[in-house]
C-alpha cells in the first residue's frame, strides 16, 4: 500500500500531552510517519521556518503530503476523515452523539484545568517529578474534572463510550496527572487512566519520551 508522506512535530523531550494525542492517534491508524523533534525551551518553535510550518509556531503540527496542521484535535479529525474506519482504526465513537461527546470532552480538556496543568505538568507523568500540595485552585480543578469524569464513567468501565477513542487517551492524561503524582483520586478513575496507560500506541509514546530526573 502506497501511504502519504506524514510528519509529526514534537517538543524535544515528547512531553506535550497534545503530540501525544496525536501520535497515538497515527500508531492507531498504523499509519507510518516521521517524529521531528524542536526544542522549545530554545524557541525553536518560534523562527521564521518552522512559522512557514505551523500557523500556531506550537506543537503538535502534522504534515500530510502538502497540507500543514496545527491544533492536536483539529489533527486528530482531519486524520479520521483521511483514513476512516473499517480500513482504519476509529478515532471516535461510530455513533454520532458518542462522537460529539468525545470531542466536547476534548475541546473541555484542552480549555480547562489551567491550574492543574500548571501544577502537575507532565513531567509528573513522564519524569516521575514531585510538587507541592495543589493548592486550593487547583483542587477546586481536581474535584470538577473528577466529578465530570465520573458522570462519564461507572465502576469498572474501561472505555468512555463503550470502544476506545482518543478522548480516552486525553482524559486518562489528565488524570494520571493526579494519579502518578499521588493526589486523591477515586479508585476506579485510578484503575481506568492506568488501563488506558496500558494500550499499545501509549507504551509506543511513553517509549519516545526522554526520561530525567
Amino acid at each position: 500500500m502506497q501511504y502519504p508522506t506524514i510528519k509529526l512535530w514534537s517538543d524535544a523531550n515528547c512531553y506535550s500531552p497534545w503530540v501525544m494525542s496525536v501520535y497515538v492517534a497515527l500508531r492507531e491508524k498504523g499509519l507510518p510517519f516521521t517524529l521531528q523533534r524542536i526544542d522549545l525551551a530554545h524557541q525553536q518553535h518560534l523562527t521564521e521556518e518552522y512559522a512557514a510550518i505551523s500557523l500556531t509556531r506550537r506543537v503538535p503540527t502534522l504534515a500530510l503530503d502538502n497540507i500543514q496542521l496545527s491544533e492536536s484535535s483539529a489533527i486528530t479529525e482531519y486524520l479520521e476523515e483521511c483514513f476512516p474506519a473499517p480500513d482504519y482504526e476509529r478515532l471516535y465513537p461510530h455513533d454520532r452523539e458518542k462522537r460529539a461527546r468525545a470531542r466536547e470532552l476534548q475541546a473541555w480538556l484542552r480549555s480547562d484545568f489551567m491550574s492543574i496543568r500548571q501544577e502537575r505538568p507532565t513531567e509528573v507523568i513522564f519524569a516521575g517529578k514531585k510538587y507541592s500540595p495543589l493548592s486550593e485552585e487547583a483542587r477546586r480543578s481536581a474535584a470538577k474534572l473528577i466529578e465530570g469524569a465520573q458522570s462519564l464513567l461507572s465502576a469498572g468501565q474501561q472505555n468512555l463510550f463503550g470502544e476506545w477513542s482518543v478522548a480516552d487517551t486525553d482524559l486518562a492524561i489528565m488524570l494520571n496527572r493526579l494519579a502518578l503524582h499521588g493526589d486523591e483520586l477515586p479508585e476506579n478513575l485510578a484503575q481506568y487512566a492506568w488501563f488506558q496507560w496500558q494500550r499499545a500506541s501509549v507504551q509506543l509514546w511513553l517509549g519516545e519520551s526522554v526520561k530525567k530526573g
